[in-house]
Order: C-alpha cells, then sequence, then structure tokens
C-alpha cells in the first residue's frame, strides 16, 4: 500500500537546508531506495516515492517554517541537477501506475505555481547539471531557473526522441504558455536530445539567467534574497508543526479524525462522511493558531487530501466517490467567516492555500462524485464547495412533510466567489454558470443566507431534490447506473464537462495528459515489447508502427 506521509527528518531522497527566509533542497536521490522494486534511481532520477518528498517538503515549508520566502532546489550531486523520471520504472510499470505518477507530479508542480500567486512562497531552480525530462518540469514550475554556464550543464525535454512519449508533467505547455518560447524553437529543443546550453539556453528563453560556476552560488544568492523581498505573506513567528495524521485504516474502512470513508468493492462505492466543526473549533484567530494543526480546517483538510490521494493510487476500482457531511450548518459558517476575515495572516492564507489545492486535486480524480445533502448535512461555509465539485448533487426536499422546517439546508458563503479557484483560474460558481454575472451577482447577494431544497434548487445549486419517499431509491439507481458505464468513458466524460469555457495552462496541461499522454502510454510504440520504454537502455532500437492515427 502507497501512503503520502513523510516525517522532516527522514527524507531519503533530499537534503533540506534552511537559512533565514531562503530554503534549499538539494536533490541527492538514493538509487537503491525506489518506492517498487525492480529498478534504481541512478543519475538523480525520480520515481513517485522522491516526488512524494518532494510534496512533504514543501507543505511542511509552508506551515512549519514561515519566515522561508524562497525555496531554491538544486543538486548535491556533481555535474547532475536530475534525469527526470526514471525511465526502468515507467517501462515496468502498469499503465494506471504511469498515468497516477504523471498527475501527482503535476500537481506537486503545479502547487509551486499556485504558492507562487498566493502571496507564499516563490521557487528558484539553481541547475548545476545536466538536466532533463522530468528535472526540467521541476525547473519549469519554478518561478526562475538559473543555468551554471560550464559548458556541460544542459537542459532538455527528450521524451520525444528518445522513448516515444511526451513530457509528462506540463512540459510542452509550460514551454509556449508560461516561458513564451517561440514554437519552432520549443520544437527543436523537444526533439533534441542532446538538449541546450548556456548563452543559447537563455536567448531560447528556457531559462532565465546563467553565470559560470565561479560566480553561480552568488548568482543564486542575489535572485534569492531580491525575490524574497517581494514575497508579502510569509511573516509568521512561530511555525505550526504538522503533526502525524490519526488514520485507521481497516478492511473496508479509512477512518480519520474528521473524515470516514466506507469502501464498497463489490460496487465499486467510496461512501466518504465529512464530521463539521464542533463548537470549541469557532474561535479567534490567537486561539486557531494556538490549537496549530489540531484545529478542524487544517486537519480536514489535512485528511481530505490523504484520503483522495490514497484511494485514487490504492483503490483503482473504486468509480464513484459519495460526499455527505454531518454538523451544526452554524458552525461551519462561523469558521469560514474566520478563515474570510484573517485571509492576509500567513497562517490562513496558507490554510486557504491547501483549500484551494486539495479540492483541486478532487476535481481532477477519474473518479464520478456525487454529493448528497440529507437532514444531517452541514454543506455551508467552504464546504459548500463540494456541492459544485460534484459531477451532480442531490438534496433531500422535505417539503411535503414539514415544509422544509428542520432542513436540510446549505448556504453559500464569501469563498464560493474567491480564494477557491479551480485549475482553470475559475471560481466552481463561474465554471457552474459559464460566467454569467448578473447570475453571480443575484448568488453573491444571498451568501449566509440559509436555504432549503425547494430555494436551492430555485437558484440553480442542486441537481436533483427528491422527495422522502423517492430518496433512497432515486440515488441507489443513479449509483447502480453510474457503476455500470465505461470507466474510460467517464473518465473522458468528467474531463470534459467539469471544465468548461476558457482554459488555462492548467487545464491545458491536465487535458493534454489525460488524453494524449493516456493513449501514447498505451500505443505499442512506446509500450511494447519492442516500444522505446521498454527498450530504453538496451542498445536495440524501438520498432515503431509509422501509420499516423
Amino acid at each position: 500500500m502507497i501512503t503520502f506521509e513523510r516525517e522532516f527528518d527522514c527524507y531519503k531522497h533530499w537534503d533540506v537546508k534552511i537559512n533565514r527566509s531562503i530554503a534549499t533542497l538539494y536533490l541527492n536521490v538514493s538509487e537503491k531506495e525506489g518506492i517498487r522494486p525492480g529498478y534504481e534511481l541512478k543519475l538523480n532520477s525520480y520515481d513517485l516515492g522522491v516526488d512524494i518528498e518532494l510534496n512533504d517538503i514543501v507543505q511542511r515549508i509552508r506551515f512549519e517554517f514561515p519566515v522561508v520566502k524562497v525555496v531554491v532546489i538544486t543538486s548535491s550531486q556533481d555535474k547532475n541537477f536530475s534525469a527526470g523520471a526514471n525511465i526502468y520504472m515507467l517501462g515496468m510499470s502498469e499503465h494506471s501506475w504511469k498515468v497516477n505518477f504523471c498527475k501527482f507530479t503535476n500537481e506537486t508542480r503545479n502547487s509551486f505555481e499556485d504558492s507562487s500567486k498566493s502571496g507564499s512562497l516563490k521557487f528558484i531552480a539553481a541547475i548545476n547539471g545536466i538536466c532533463a525530462g522530468g528535472g526540467y518540469e521541476v525547473a519549469l514550475a519554478c518561478d526562475e531557473i538559473l543555468l551554471v554556464d560550464d559548458r556541460s550543464s544542459t537542459v532538455s525535454l527528450p521524451e520525444v526522441p528518445l522513448l516515444g512519449v511526451l513530457p509528462g508533467t506540463g512540459g510542452l505547455t509550460r514551454l509556449t504558455d508560461k516561458r513564451k518560447v517561440r514554437k519552432d524553437l520549443a520544437d527543436i529543443f523537444c526533439t533534441n536530445a542532446d538538449g541546450v546550453r548556456g548563452k543559447k539556453a537563455l536567448d531560447w528563453k528556457l531559462v532565465d539567467f546563467i553565470a559560470p560556476p565561479s560566480k553561480f552560488n552568488d548568482l543564486v544568492d542575489k535572485r534569492s534574497m531580491e525575490i524574497a523581498n517581494n514575497v508579502k505573506l510569509r511573516n509568521g513567528k512561530e511555525g505550526i508543526k504538522l503533526l502525524k495524521l490519526k488514520c485507521q485504516i481497516e478492511n473496508d474502512n479509512i477512518n480519520y479524525e474528521t473524515i470516514s470513508c466506507a469502501l464498497n468493492r463489490d460496487k465499486r462505492i467510496a461512501e466518504i462522511t465529512i464530521n463539521g466543526p464542533k463548537v470549541s473549533d469557532v474561535c479567534d484567530i490567537n486561539s486557531i493558531i494556538q490549537k496549530g494543526c489540531d484545529w478542524w480546517v487544517l486537519k480536514f483538510i489535512r485528511e481530505l487530501d490523504d484520503l483522495i490521494l490514497n484511494l485514487r493510487t490504492n483503490e483503482l476500482e473504486i468509480g464513484v466517490l459519495t460526499i455527505k457531511s454531518r454538523g451544526d450548518i452554524e458552525h461551519i459558517n462561523k469558521v469560514t467567516e474566520t478563515l474570510v476575515s484573517h485571509k492576509n495572516n500567513w497562517f490562513i492564507n496558507e490554510t486557504i492555500g491547501f483549500m484551494r489545492r486539495t479540492f483541486s486535486r478532487l476535481d481532477i480524480s477519474s473518479r464520478s462524485i456525487f454529493t448528497i445533502v440529507d437532514n444531517k448535512s452541514c454543506f455551508g461555509g467552504f464546504l459548500s464547495e463540494l456541492l459544485f465539485s460534484a459531477d451532480r448533487t442531490y438534496m433531500l426536499n422535505n417539503s411535503l412533510k414539514d415544509n422544509n422546517k428542520n432542513g436540510p439546508f446549505i448556504s453559500l458563503c464569501k469563498l464560493n466567489f474567491e480564494l477557491l479557484e479551480m485549475v482553470n483560474g475559475q471560481t466552481r460558481l463561474q465554471t457552474r454558470f459559464n460566467e454569467d454575472k448578473h447570475k453571480l451577482e443575484n448568488l453573491e447577494n444571498i451568501t449566509n443566507r440559509i436555504l432549503n431544497a425547494e430555494e436551492a434548487y430555485k437558484n440553480d445549486l442542486i441537481t436533483v431534490i427528491p422527495d422522502d419517499l423517492d430518496w433512497k431509491e432515486e440515488i441507489r439507481l443513479s449509483i447502480e447506473e453510474r457503476t455500470s458505464f465505461s470507466p474510460d468513458a467517464l473518465t473522458g466524460l468528467e474531463a470534459n464537462l467539469r471544465f468548461p469555457g476558457k482554459e488555462s495552462c492548467e487545464t491545458k496541461i491536465f487535458g493534454r495528459l489525460s488524453a494524449w499522454q493516456n493513449w501514447i502510454f498505451n500505443r505499442p510504440n512506446a509500450s511494447s515489447e519492442k516500444g522505446a520504454l521498454k527498450l530504453f537502455g538496451t542498445g536495440t532500437k524501438a520498432k515503431f508502427d509509422n501509420k499516423r492515427v
């Protein structure tokens, strides 16, 4: 079973040095410590285990070291920054592993850019050796790329000529959309396995600064301090220690403190229940910081993030997630008001950022999502985002029974309109209503109002509102129908319907990953016994089917 929690002092592949406002991460991959057996991680190549550690390190820096403003990513190996994703790992892995690996590394890279945009950490890649494939894609996700000009250090994306696949963590999109590299130069760059060095890399916009070896460390220090001076929301005095999650995993259950998940593998369903905040979680900012990682909001987001990754990696045949909540809607509304009121506090900013990235991880998971609102629900405040993450939302309509006096209820909050954007750069409500400004203004006017099923449905916030007589049967039939469809067809359906309208760099990356890389990884040109991935390093040339399809 793959787990995603790590301990700060026990990393196998990274060395971390923190000097006041600068954190330097040295990649030093332990060759024999792959997350699965059967390959060696030579030349600072990486697998999922290396990236899990990177994700954990950056997350801990966000919360545990609030004085850090800039993260420098470099290598401690001589003349070798990173050879990228380990080819032998990819060649021997099943298709689902390759795709989930690419998706997680994508999310980790995107998290750099998300932090940078939100007033949090900035990132610098200090390339001090050969930098290829996924190694260069780490650099592309950073705010600046510095390259040592020593006549041997290069940057490259050699996947097409060497492996018969694409740069799998957004490399092509970041070249053209983010770094504005000319498409003809990008074409030469991505079909040349030898890479580009020095001044040409600078001229082609592949890097931002170069320096000879004697001046490279000075360049890194200068750029780090200059960038650090522009970071606004990293001004805390004491950090929040991220203690180990309390998680019990049994045969058919995954239980945390704020979330429980019941697995029905026969029916391919995961039933997720969120236990909302208690009255003790409704407190002022000083008490929140004192609670630290025991504060309900941070605890919940950490647990939800861990659960999504757990299900995605270890429960491949679970196709439908149902999401319920239990608690007092007033409590979640008040907790959310505190988040909004203190959004410029460093800790609250990091918590909201973690929330934004976790909900986005849910959006792009290849799972159908049904959110279910019943009498015990508390889908108010920021939990109401889960109404709009869902492919469908069902809400019990008690109008015939008691005029909805006892609920269920939902409510909107200010965070539905800002700070929790999807990877398309828009809020879920903007996406839901295709940026209909009149509709969004009307919804803003009912922020914090408690809405029953008929009111929620009238405002287009709910998909279906069955009455008490039809409630269980309609949900049962909908879920059974969903699980009867082709998982491949559903993945394509959901990926298209969840992100209508405007594209962003991130939606392009994930869309192209889902479509093109999925297809290419399955094709014999890459993955057959005579494919480029399988034969890499053997000295035997791959045999391609030359038909263009």
